[in-house]
């Protein structure tokens, strides 16, 4: 009889909440690979993650009067949403726009961008205080935190967008080297430094 109540209020409920973080998690995954053009695994994951969910109603369902249960179904409904997200921005998948419109020391940033191998595009355009520019570069998620510091560190009054983006064609889309280190504007012009 112990051993029963144990398996009923504790035991299931835990293998509950582990097979909902499993397929709402994979259920997130799921949607984010879709998203980004991947359309062969996402499959695969869906299958999983329905014959998850087969196997956790069908024994919620059984035993209707167990309410720990049904807690259960809904903390493992949360955290998998938590993990899902989690699992995706440890992934980075995908490339990012980032839309910049800039209207003081423009040039320098341009210059610093440049310097560290990312590609983008200019256009003049005017804003409500007069000129200004706006920037367009896509790089890949991972280098999304290193551009973002060197727009910050470079123009801090920068304003910026960012959008995910699900294919990208032709263009230049080199990326910062992992073994060379970002170059700020301040090195740019250290004596004896040799122009690229």
């Amino acid at each position: 009889m112990t051993e029963s109540i144990y398996f009923q209020f504790i035991i299931f409920p835990l293998l509950i909440i582990l097979a909902r973080i499993a397929d709402v998690s994979m259920g997130t995954l799921r949607i984010i690979l879709l998203s980004k053009g991947h359309k062969r695994l996402a499959p695969i994951i869906g299958f999983f993650e329905v014959f998850i969910w087969i196997l956790v109603a069908k024994q919620i369902i059984t035993d209707v009067s167990n309410i720990i249960a049904y807690l259960a179904y809904a903390l493992g409904y949360a955290l998998g949403t938590y993990v899902g997200m989690a699992i995706e921005s440890k992934l980075s998948l995908g490339k990012v726009l980032i839309r910049s419109i800039i209207n003081k020391e423009s040039e320098k940033l341009i210059q610093v961008l440049r310097e560290n191998h990312i590609g983008l595009t200019t256009i003049n355009a005017q804003g409500k205080y007069g000129d200004v520019k706006i920037l367009f570069i896509i790089v890949n998620r991972t280098e999304l935190n290193k551009v973002i510091s060197l727009i910050n560190s470079n123009n801090p009054k920068a304003f910026y967008t960012i959008e995910s983006i699900q294919s990208v064609n032709a263009g230049y889309f080199s990326t910062i080297p992992n073994n060379e280190p970002i170059v700020r504007f301040t090195q740019l012009f250290r004596p004896g430094r040799k122009g690229k």
